[in-house]
């Protein structure tokens, strides 16, 4: 059993986890860093995949407090206002860095002032962008500065369990995916920065390694998560049969030039749904849209509706969205010239880690960033506010940690101790004739997709909860065999594992929040109901609970603003909470 002692051990390799890196060492040299990364840094994960661009107030007709206000909206004023704030407050920073320092462009106008296009949900147009492949251009900078430093660098290798003894972590146990060999890695402050992706859905968007791995992770360590029930789907998901492009994201972008959906009779069906901003709603209003156009029979020859952008002309579309054209028409079809059948589809999990505006845990020695951080974004993210999310909390946490490590003990974990957890891991290699673990990730999927979706019901939810209940005990007899050298099979056992634990997160805090929010719709209580529900819905792993976890509720606090809603309603707002600007 090899180990290994560092200062800072991140894992991930997207926009949080390098930004983070280049920020430790800048901020304190002397620190040993080790980055983990389950596929190649910079060439995989969800950053890379962001087409339509990062919210940032650079214009003086627009302000911070507008940007902060236009968040709070989108995600229902259930958002941590102070993340809220941090996301806001060091977006035109992080901009001016990333092109100053990480040597991104960004598309310019006429005047060489920064282009800054209209998304949905926003009050002004500051998405600022590289044309539609504004992930690739931030990723291959990163990746660019962090091999410019002496920053320790594993790909294909992923973390399977984080050590500590339930109020700090140690550090984490690794898999080498090309060896089929664990690795045990002592870190004074361990970064969880591997991205969200629930793909646990049918119909989902995130990159194919994903697996809400940092999630299931911080779980059973016992970090406190919140929010998990707001899952968000895009609203356009590219439909492409049994392709496994389908699901993909067609941006926001194309909504906020002037794009168009319809139905499968030829309807406008925003009209029906939101007649003042029709497409241009936010992505929880836009989706169950469209997902109720499906299943009220409205649907294409895929299941779908269409959006179409061909009435902005198809020299514009060509120009505009390039990488959109290309994915379409790998598929058969002509984004410049017709309708494109789409699908909501999983994209993104608001929910996450709790963590405070450093990403310090409720675990000493484990800080979070990205996506698999709860608060920022509440109920229901803005299109442009993820990637900025996980860059400005790169920056940030990085900070944090380059100022804190080098105070944080370095706790040796015992040879044995590693051994033990590694055979944990290893131990579908003992089953023979077993459960396929892709099998049940088709029935996970469907699972998740008919009982725990867009549109949710206390008697589905208590379905969803028997059948994973079911599924996490399969999942216990799936037998891998072969080699252990990139053992795809071994792969699809771990990620099923962290998926179903995730899932099972997801719908035991659907089912205690009894109202419709945001990306939460309950068929059985569908208005939103800010009397008593302006709370966040907080687990934390407890096997003194028949679910394992138990779950509490705190009231939200309004820090910075009073949400509409409360001053009507003459509630008190928490005023004992409210700070000056």
């Amino acid at each position: 059993m090899r180990t290994e002692s560092v200062d800072v051990l991140i894992l991930g390799s997207g926009g949080a986890g390098l930004f983070a890196a280049l920020h430790v060492h800048d901020t304190n040299p002397r620190l040993k860093i080790l980055l983990v990364t389950k596929g190649l840094m910079g060439k995989s994960g969800c950053t890379r995949m962001v087409q339509g661009g990062f919210n940032v107030v650079l214009d003086p007709a627009d302000s911070i407090e507008r940007h902060f206000s236009d968040t709070l909206k989108g995600g229902r004023y259930v958002n941590d206002q102070e993340l809220a704030w941090a996301l806001v407050q060091g977006a035109p920073g992080t901009i001016h860095e990333l092109e100053t320092r990480v040597g991104c462009f960004f598309d310019r106008r006429p005047d060489g002032t920064i282009h800054q296009k209209a998304f949905a949900g926003q009050s002004f147009d500051r998405t600022v962008h590289r044309g539609d492949l504004t992930g690739i251009e931030i990723m291959e900078r990163l990746r660019d500065q962090v091999l410019a430093r002496p920053i320790a660098v594993l790909e294909e290798h992923r973390a399977v369990e984080l050590v500590g003894d339930g109020s700090r972590i140690s550090g984490a146990l690794v898999l080498d995916i090309r060896r089929g060999t664990f690795l045990g890695i002592h870190a004074r402050a361990t970064l969880l920065a591997t991205g969200g992706g629930p793909t646990m859905y049918k119909i989902a968007a995130p990159s194919l390694e994903k697996s809400e791995d940092g999630l299931a992770l911080a779980f059973r360590a016992g970090a406190i998560m919140r929010d998990m029930e707001m899952v968000q789907y895009h609203p356009t998901g590219l439909l492409a049969g049994a392709g496994r492009v389908t699901g993909s994201v067609l941006e926001e972008g194309l909504r906020g030039a002037g794009g168009r959906l319809f139905n499968a009779q030829g309807e406008r069906y925003m009209a029906r749904y939101d007649p003042d901003r029709m497409e241009r709603a936010t992505r929880d209003v836009v989706a169950r849209a469209g997902y109720m156009e499906i299943m009220a029979g409205r649907r294409g020859p895929q299941g779908g509706v269409f959006i179409d952008v061909s009435h902005l002309g198809a020299a514009f579309v060509r120009k505009t969205f390039p990488g959109m054209v290309q994915r379409v028409k790998d598929v058969g079809y002509d984004l410049a010239t017709g309708p494109v059948e789409v699908s909501p589809t999983a994209h993104f999990h608001m929910g996450g880690v709790a963590i405070d505006s450093d990403g310090h845990s409720s675990l000493l020695g484990l800080f979070v960033a990205g996506e698999d951080a709860g608060g920022v974004h509440g109920a229901n993210r803005l299109g442009g506010n993820g990637v900025a999310e996980s860059t400005i909390y790169g920056r940030r946490v990085g900070d944090a940690i380059g100022r804190e490590a080098a105070e944080l003990p370095l706790v040796s974990v015992p040879d044995a101790q590693w051994e033990l957890r590694s055979q944990h891991h290893a131990r579908f290699w003992q089953t023979t004739g077993g459960e396929n673990p892709a099998h049940l990730l088709g029935e996970l999927r469907s699972l998740m997709w008919e009982k725990c979706g867009l549109v949710r019901r206390q008697t589905d939810l208590n379905a969803c909860r028997d059948a994973l209940a079911v599924l996490l005990d399969k999942v216990e007899h799936i037998s891998v065999t072969g080699n252990r050298e990139y053992n795809l099979r071994w792969s699809d056992a771990l990620n099923l594992e962290s998926l179903v634990i995730v899932s099972q997160m997801i719908t035991e805090s659907a089912s205690v929040r009894t109202e419709s929010r945001g990306s939460h719709y309950r068929e059985d209580f569908p208005q939103e109901n800010n009397a008593e529900w302006l709370k966040n819905v907080y687990l934390q792993a407890d096997d003194h609970h028949d679910l394992g976890m138990k779950i509490f509720l705190k009231d939200v606090q309004f820090t910075r603003e009073i949400p509409p809603a409360v001053k009507e309603a003459k509630l008190d707002g928490n005023p004992q909470h409210m700070v000056q600007r």
